[in-house]
């Protein structure tokens, strides 16, 4: 089987920011993850500066696998490819999505 070719930070964290938009396309997966998150809408932006926060968001995406399978659908990749943009960014992943 072949592996997905490791994207480059940038893009990376570009592919995270678009699972935001995702996210924020839809009320209810947005409010799930705010919920999960303990994130309050008032606080995306303040939360968008710290470098932790695309990592988390994709680690949230790939937690749940028909949330990760529509996304990866939309933007046209595999799902692996998501879980190799999240180890690009580096950084512990988030686990308490669940």
């Amino acid at each position: 089987m072949a592996r997905t070719p490791a994207p480059d930070p940038d893009a990376a964290g570009a592919l995270a920011a678009r699972a935001l938009g995702f996210l924020a396309a839809d009320s209810e997966r947005l409010g799930r993850f705010f919920a999960l998150s303990g994130l309050d809408p008032a606080d995306v932006r303040a939360a968008a500066a710290d470098p932790a926060f695309l990592p988390s968001v994709l680690d949230y995406v790939l937690a749940d696998e028909k949330l990760l399978v529509a996304f990866a659908e939309q933007e046209g990749v595999s799902p692996d490819h998501v879980g190799v943009a999240r180890r690009t960014l580096g950084g512990a992943p988030t686990e308490h999505w669940t």
